[in-house]
């Protein structure tokens, strides 16, 4: 599957805020959002002239994408799945976000962030109610169970991930239990359960369109 191959602090400094898609890093001078806090390109210091519909719209669908690690086709299928089931569109298409494999190991503190979630995920390091699974995208449900494979437990830079993750707490729709590596999908989350701050209408209205 195809993914963003190119420099992600820039995608922070084009949202005008930190993603926290580095990790550890994010948290350090060495961010390079914390040295130049602007658009990149020759005129990113330039002030922007005005603040139409389209373009608010548009940068809350970028930053939606950039947060979660999707690209268009795939962003756009779960937009298109969250219109087709019961409920409010936004919050439906940020909890199928959310019930990506690859957030939720970044959510139960086995990475620093959903980026290594995801490296982490594709080299086998977790497993599902028992089964491997190396599918990021794969979509887990209410009691499933988490736990980072055997092999893994010794890996150096899942226990790296594992000491720095787990200072951010865990969320309440999610069970962990540290020692043994496990978690337990509870249920799934609500609007005030994300703290990724995307403002889902706006990308209901570019959709719409």
């Amino acid at each position: 599957m195809s993914r963003y191959l190119g420099p992600v602090c820039k995608l922070c400094r084009r949202e005008g805020e930190k993603l926290f898609l580095k990790g550890r890093r994010c948290n350090t001078p060495k961010c390079s959002f914390e040295r130049r806090g602007y658009p990149p390109g020759e005129h990113g210091q330039r002030p922007i002239r005005g603040k139409d519909a389209y373009r608010l719209q548009l940068r809350a669908k970028q930053k939606a994408k950039r947060i979660y690690g999707t690209l268009e086709k795939q962003f756009h299928n779960y937009y298109n799945k969250a219109e087709h089931q019961k409920g409010i569109t936004g919050e439906t298409l940020i909890i199928l976000l959310e019930r990506r494999l690859d957030n939720v190991v970044y959510r139960f503190g086995f990475a620093s962030s959903r980026r290594q979630a995801r490296q982490l995920v594709k080299h086998n390091h977790f497993l599902v109610n028992g089964e491997l699974v190396n599918i990021p995208s794969y979509l887990v449900t209410v009691g499933d169970k988490i736990q980072v494979r055997e092999k893994s437990l010794k890996a150096g830079v899942l226990q790296e991930a594992i000491e720095y993750a787990q200072q951010t707490g865990t969320p309440e729709w999610l069970e962990l239990d540290a020692d043994k590596r496990t978690g337990i999908i509870q249920g799934y989350p609500d609007a005030t359960q994300v703290a990724a701050n995307v403002q889902t209408q706006l990308i209901i209205e570019l959709y719409s369109k």
